[in-house]
């Protein structure tokens, strides 16, 4: 294996069910037993972690932990925090890339990130430092989904010199029969036939809202170096939370009126006086007003409502109308982002919370319901269709003054 011969990064790019978690535990069992210390094993979020690593069966009817943690190697297992203790001295943890923070032991010397082209990207960046000053690893398992952060990495280990970056397809692994092959190609689209069983980087996450549309910005050379213009005001649109994320996207007119995304910026657990702080430090000359969702109007339990907040703090404010349904709005997200560039390294969460924005999966009836999913990448996405509705209901025109009338909005966007 590349990490044996002194790679720090993998990116194990295979299709459906060709054992790519499989590969990764068993390497982390070999490094528990000769390097002390903590591993972890992350899945995009921890309810997938327990079903499909820590009560998971393989396919000979063996518990999946037994099978990569024999229990001759294992001092105590802990059902609750699905940890590991293992003879060596190392620890194991199965967790979610939502709760990285909550797992025990906070220098990890190695971790593998499951099905990373799903998961939110903001757990490795949080990581990645811990593990570049301890000379840990990190192993990514997943098949494609999009053109997304997924993709950007797979390029990114490619070029490397200290990493590895493999994709193989149901031809090379050749875990799955041609009949059984055939049966999945026929209940299944095409596009997503191809992205499940060769790895195809086209069709992205299905369900999503903006898969297609960020696939294409990436063909059309859209995503690419998008520099601050200093004659031109930023604005800025905020998906606000104290408990959530707050998302935050930065905005410039180009001078063809096409919407350039300069900047994007997301914080979880912090007070308004921080993104005051942070605006501040970012150097940019804005607009005159920032545009806020409609329930920064609202006072909470006795409190001033944000907008009152950011006024004290000496910002004006836009607060936006309710929206009677949110559709309307993705959809002016998906006209935006096809007339819209993305600078590539500063708005890479911004991007990668676009790409997973997806529906919500039935799993009782097998369906999609139709509304959003509310995970890590909802508040970039709320955050995008703020700016988008107020792009196109003409406020971030200069000198404008008016009220965006979202009745008259939607009808030129249906």
């Amino acid at each position: 294996m590349a990490l044996e011969q002194g790679a720090r990064r993998a990116a194990l790019v295979w299709p459906r069910r060709a054992g790519k978690d499989t590969v990764s535990l068993n390497w982390t069992c070999r490094e528990a037993l000769l390097q002390p210390g903590n591993y972890w094993h992350l899945f995009p979020e921890q309810t997938q972690a327990r079903k499909a690593i820590w009560n998971g069966i393989n396919r000979d009817g063996q518990r999946i932990i037994d099978q990569s943690f024999p229990r001759e190697v294992c001092e105590s297992r802990h059902e609750q925090e699905m940890l590991i203790k293992l003879k060596s001295g190392s620890t194991w943890q199965l967790g979610g890339s939502d709760r990285y923070d909550a797992l025990v032991g906070s220098n990890p010397r190695g971790v593998v990130f499951s099905e990373y082209a799903i998961a939110n990207p903001r757990a490795y960046e949080f990581i990645r430092p811990i593990l570049a000053e301890n000379g840990g690893w990190a192993v990514f398992p997943y098949t494609p989904r999009g053109r997304n952060h997924g993709f950007e990495l797979f390029e990114q280990l490619g070029a490397a010199q200290d990493a590895f970056a493999e994709l193989l397809t149901c031809d090379d692994t050749g875990h799955m029969t041609a009949e059984a092959l055939e049966i999945e190609r026929a209940e299944m689209s095409d596009e997503l036939f191809q992205q499940e069983y060769y790895c195809s980087w086209d069709f992205g996450i299905e369900g999503s809202y903006y898969a297609s549309q960020m696939n294409q910005a990436l063909k059309d050379g859209r995503i690419c170096h998008v520099p601050y213009d200093r004659s031109r005001p930023v604005w800025v649109a905020m998906d606000l939370g104290l408990r959530d994320s707050t998302a935050i996207w930065f905005a410039q007119i180009g001078p063809g009126g096409e919407l350039r995304l300069i900047d994007y910026e997301e914080h979880n657990g912090q007070q308004l006086k921080h993104y005051h702080d942070l605006l501040k430090d970012k150097g940019y000359s804005y607009a005159d007003e920032l545009i806020l969702p409609h329930d920064a109007g609202h006072e909470r339990l006795g409190m001033e409502s944000i907008e009152v907040q950011l006024e004290g703090m000496g910002w004006r404010c836009r607060v936006l109308p309710r929206e009677p349904s949110i559709f309307p709005g993705i959809e002016s997200c998906r006209v935006s982002i096809g007339q819209a560039v993305f600078d590539e390294e500063k708005t890479r969460l911004g991007r990668a919370a676009l790409s997973a924005y997806r529906k919500e999966y039935d799993d009782a009836r097998n369906v999609f319901k139709n509304m959003p999913l509310h995970d890590w990448s909802s508040h970039g996405a709320d955050s995008f269709r703020y700016l988008c509705r107020a792009w196109k209901g003409g406020m971030m025109e200069m000198g404008w003054r008016g009220a965006i009338d979202y009745s008259d909005l939607d009808r030129a966007v249906i």
